[in-house]
């Protein structure tokens, strides 16, 4: 199994609200220049959210919600930073509960 992290909050703040597009442009942009692979995805409607282990972390995030996964806990702490109003937590995939880690919610 992966351990991964993530920021999760409405849709609508992390793709309009808040120039998240920037800050993954420039990380792939780095990782590009230091030969590295990526580990970190923006997906909306997360089915991981559903998930019984994170109900409570997921009670706190408004629907449609979106979030920033990665197997990089430092990044996911700099983007809880950044953005300030999200909810942070962490999963391990694949499981019973959470088959993929990267699967949308019907």
């Amino acid at each position: 199994m992966t351990e991964y992290h993530f920021v999760a909050a409405s849709e609508a703040f992390l793709t309009v609200e808040e120039p998240l597009d920037e800050v993954l442009k420039e990380r792939v942009r780095n990782y590009g220049e230091q030969g590295k692979a990526i580990d970190f995805w923006l997906v909306k409607r997360p089915a991981f959210l559903e998930a019984p282990e994170l109900a409570a972390v997921a009670a706190g995030v408004p629907r449609p919600a979106a979030a920033v996964i990665s197997t990089d806990a430092r990044f996911i702490d700099f983007m809880k930073l950044r953005l300030e109003f999200v909810a942070r937590g962490s999963f391990e995939a694949p499981s019973a509960t959470i088959p993929d880690a990267l699967a949308q919610a019907a």
